[in-house]
């Protein structure tokens, strides 16, 4: 792509999320630096239209960008962005005031991402397989029903009910939380697992009631919890403001898809690997439910070892500059702050 059309589409996509509207020739021809006629601006725009960075919604309407035509913008045309300083204190005094508490800072984030950029805020978990084990206890809740409360070394708290076979005594229950901590606590859920699977195979196991317990309860909990993710949403109703999305069908998909939180946490998944800010647009997404949204996720740092993320979503027509930088700082930020406050 030369540089005049390069140009073009860049007007062109900026001036669109800022209206909403099909962009016109005219409309370009005013603002381009090459002082161009409506009929040149028209004839590249035919010509970008013809390589899939553009399409035009109606015949006697302007052009609006493709997923395409964003994703050469946003790996090829996007500057950086500076954040304005009112929302950079606001940011690193709300940061600050967590001292590093992961909880808080899963509450905190996505409010602050939603605020800021008016899109829906959201932070995912590292895999609690990650997770290091602080503190365990079994509370009875019926003859078969235990309340497992798992604390992790960054003070995240975790609930879950397990069935079990056997009706254990509330003293039993917590002497195998007890055990527990005392055996495994500095351990990650995953070396845990591998440990307790070795104990389950010796005999000792067998006669020992008080390990056999807490072997039994253990594994119950890690099958339960090991393919679980903890995903914080903020601003879902930051959506409905957008035209994209007045569809009632559009709009109820949307909202299952939000329901069902591991459709999300799977796509998300997908960018955990990469490091850096990434950004997945529309029909990248493979999922009908998105097709009309884009996401923004950086991966942030709980330890040297650990790893969740961050971002926003919102539609495709999204202020990219802005929330790519958002999120890349925030990351940053957070990840910074949590490695330098020991857990």
């Amino acid at each position: 792509m030369d540089v005049r059309a390069e140009e073009i589409l860049k007007k062109i996509i900026v001036n669109y999320i800022l209206t909403g509207e099909p962009v016109g020739s005219r409309t370009i021809s005013k603002i381009i630096q090459e002082g161009l006629s409506p009929a040149s601006v028209r004839n590249v725009m035919s010509d970008l239209e013809e390589m899939g960075f553009l399409a035009q919604p109606h015949t006697s309407a302007g052009r609006i960008p493709t997923d395409k035509g964003y994703r050469y913008y946003v790996d090829t045309l996007l500057e950086p962005a500076r954040i304005p300083s009112r929302d950079r204190a606001l940011i690193d005094e709300s940061l600050s005031r967590t001292g590093g508490d992961f909880s808080e800072a899963m509450e905190i984030i996505p409010k602050l991402l939603s605020r800021l950029t008016s899109q829906i805020g959201y932070v995912i978990a590292p895999p609690i397989k990650e997770a290091v084990l602080k503190h365990i206890e079994f509370v009875r809740l019926h003859e078969h029903k235990v309340l497992c409360v798992f604390v992790d070394r960054s003070g995240v708290v975790s609930h879950r009910l397990i069935e079990v076979e056997e009706d254990y005594r509330q003293a039993d229950l917590e002497r195998a939380g007890h055990y527990l901590v005392e055996e495994f606590a500095g351990l990650t859920l995953g070396d845990i697992r591998t440990r307790l699977v070795g104990l389950m195979a010796q005999e000792k196991a067998t006669f020992d009631q008080l390990l056999k317990n807490a072997v039994t309860l253990g594994t119950r909990y890690l099958d339960a919890e090991q393919d679980d993710r903890r995903l914080v949403l903020e601003g879902t109703t930051n959506i409905m403001k957008h035209p994209e999305f007045s569809d009632m069908e559009t709009m109820r998909r949307l909202f299952e898809t939000f329901e069902e939180k591991h459709r999300l946490v799977s796509l998300l998944d997908r960018c955990i690997s990469q490091p850096g800010v990434r950004v997945v647009i529309g029909s990248e997404a493979d999922d009908p439910a998105l097709g009309n949204l884009a996401l923004v996720a950086s991966p942030y740092s709980l330890d040297e070892r650990t790893t969740g993320l961050l971002g926003v979503l919102g539609p495709t027509r999204m202020e990219y500059e802005r929330a790519v930088t958002l999120v890349g700082y925030i990351s940053r930020l957070l990840s910074s702050l949590l490695t330098s406050h020991p857990h």
